[in-house]
């Protein structure tokens, strides 16, 4: 409405809209809305939140107009409300209307409650379905798709729930419900009639109807860790960490809930390492109907890496990952479990498995070797007591000398500063150091960059960023900066994030003899998951799913070729 730039691309700025920009707006969004009604749709939105053009017409801040659509609320509100109407006309009452609003922008240049409620309102009549939620696509009002790191389930609906105060209308509500008798609960006490679920429903497409069937432990439930909305920022294919399947339906074929017999399900096969990939290529084998299916690791549960993740600081919700599979392999009668059995190369061949496929996961380096140096960092060793790698501090519990420890990042994503605030709670004095020009860049993919920013501040650890460590010594470290400065930091300990290393030991054993594997009957050796390199693990579950769904393949290691697209045929509709 007016010309005021955006945070996001500071160097464009938009043109202010006059009377015909505005009637071409309006003029677009009943084209749509007839071309949906013809096309069959049940319901048309006028969407209107999350910054969007209404919402900027609405915003005191963005809109500084002087003329009929700006300076009151009743000339801010006028540009949406005679969308809405338009809309409503030439449709009629064949579909109908919906309105996606955020009921509170939550930031200083936003929409407040008050102005929220007033249009929810004035615009009642119009509206069949009011979808509400909360906060905005910029700054501190970025509080859509909340991450399960630091958003409870149903976070938004102490602000949302509120919308009942301005209409009788069917609402809807969103954030990051995954609960189903959390859900039934709200609908119960008619605060809200709708659940909005796009998330749990990318984990699981059929939440809906395991509801209604009861079947709860079956549910492939949401971890809330944003992997699907990352993929649409780095404008590649949807992913999921809890749902391989997701977006593969036309791509690959895939159903989520089908599996065909495999061709070669007469074979036994052996899959070494209970890790994401592990669990997941063992559950899909014993869907496909492999006449056997063992799943061996030398630790004494299922997860892999996900035990100890699942520790750290509002990571629990992940452990979804490890639940979901395994009552799945529990199901499976043609899968067995043995826990608590390391394997080596000789233990492999004597198995008796036609397939062997190696899950053993990666480690993170000990000695400081990451791509910013591509080298180790003198003076870096885990078998020093001042000198630490995520696993020892989470899993074997070993924690630095003194009160001073220092956390090198790498990485970007969330080891490194949910091991510092985990080092933080229990009272250690942390300094943050990382490569990178801000703390935990790939977060800001996830939507976690900003709240685990936030938490690190309110936490009270200290930050360097964009430095290298140059070497490592009792006392301290030596620090190198973006253009060669370089700087003392006095610690007593340190836990190096700097790279993971595949666990690939056990594959090249094996790998080297052929003759044995021939010998042993042993048909087919691959590996998965972080073994192959390391990985997200959204990525290790997709691997291991993969190799089970073309476990019958010519070369079940090379993936088969996929379709780019899908073409379309239909009448266009002017």
């Amino acid at each position: 409405p007016s010309q005021i730039g955006s945070d996001l691309e500071s160097v464009v700025v938009p043109k202010r809209m006059d009377r015909d920009d505005i009637r071409r707006a309006q003029a677009q969004w009943v084209a749509a809305a007839k071309r949906a009604r013809t096309a069959g749709f049940d319901i048309i939105y006028v969407y209107g939140s999350h910054t969007y053009l209404p919402t900027q017409f609405l915003s005191p801040v963005y809109n500084r107009r002087s003329d009929e659509y700006g300076g009151s609320f009743e000339n801010r509100a006028r540009f949406w409300l005679e969308a809405i109407e338009l809309v409503k006309e030439a449709v009629g009452d064949d579909v109908a209307i919906a309105v996606r609003i955020a009921a509170d922008t939550l930031e200083l240049s936003g929409v407040p409650m008050d102005d929220g409620l007033a249009f929810i309102r004035a615009a009642d009549h119009m509206v069949d379905l009011w979808d509400v939620v909360i906060g905005s696509m910029w700054g501190a009002g970025r509080l859509d798709s909340g991450p399960s790191r630091f958003f409870d389930q149903g976070y938004q609906m102490k602000w949302s729930g509120r919308a009942r105060e301005a209409t009788e209308k069917p609402i809807v509500v969103v954030g990051r419900f995954t609960d189903p008798d959390r859900m039934a609960e709200l609908v119960r006490g008619g605060t809200i009639d709708l659940i909005g679920a796009a998330r749990p429903s990318i984990s699981d497409p059929f939440l809906p109807s395991k509801i209604e069937q009861g079947r709860y432990d079956e549910i492939r439930e949401c971890i809330g860790c944003n992997a699907c909305y990352s993929r649409s920022i780095w404008g590649s294919h949807l992913g999921c960490t809890q749902n391989a399947t997701a977006g593969e339906e036309y791509r690959r074929g895939w159903h989520p809930e089908k599996f065909t017999p495999a061709a070669n399900a007469d074979r036994a096969v052996l899959v070494v390492g209970a890790g994401p990939a592990g669990m997941e290529c063992a559950t899909v084998l014993g869907k496909r109907e492999m006449e056997l299916v063992h799943l061996v690791d030398s630790d004494d549960d299922i997860g892999g890496c996900m035990r100890w993740i699942t520790r750290m600081p509002g990571l629990g919700g992940w452990g979804h990952v490890i639940d979901y599979r395994r009552v799945q392999l529990d199901r499976l009668a043609n899968v067995s479990l043995g826990m608590g059995t390391p394997m080596t190369a000789a233990d492999v061949i004597g198995y008796g498995a036609q397939i062997v496929i190696v899950a053993s996961g990666a480690h993170w380096a000990g000695d400081g070797l990451s791509g910013v140096t591509r080298r180790p960092i003198p003076g870096a060793d885990s078998m020093l007591s001042h000198v630490l790698t995520p696993e020892q501090v989470m899993v074997e519990g070993k924690r630095p000398p003194g009160s001073r420890v220092a956390v090198v990042d790498y990485e970007g994503y969330f080891t490194a500063t949910a091991i510092a605030e985990q080092l933080r709670g229990e009272g250690f004095e942390v300094t943050f150091v990382t490569s990178h020009e801000s703390v935990s860049p790939y977060s800001d993919q996830t939507l976690e960059g900003r709240p685990v920013r936030q938490r690190l501040h309110d936490l009270g650890v200290a930050v360097q960023r964009g430095v290298a460590v140059e070497r490592i010594a009792k006392g301290g470290l030596e620090l190198e900066g973006e253009f060669g400065s370089r700087s003392q930091l006095e610690v007593d300990g340190v836990v190096l994030i700097t790279q993971r290393l595949s666990d690939d030991a056990l594959y090249r054993d094996l790998a080297a003899d052929p003759a044995a594997l021939a010998a042993a009957g042993i048909e087919g050796l691959y590996r998965i998951g972080d073994c192959v390199a390391p990985r997200l693990i959204a990525d290790a579950i997709f691997d291991g799913h993969r190799l089970a769904r073309e476990i019958d393949s010519d070369d079940p290691s090379q993936p088969l070729p996929y379709l780019r697209e899908r073409p379309l045929v239909a009448d266009i509709v002017r």
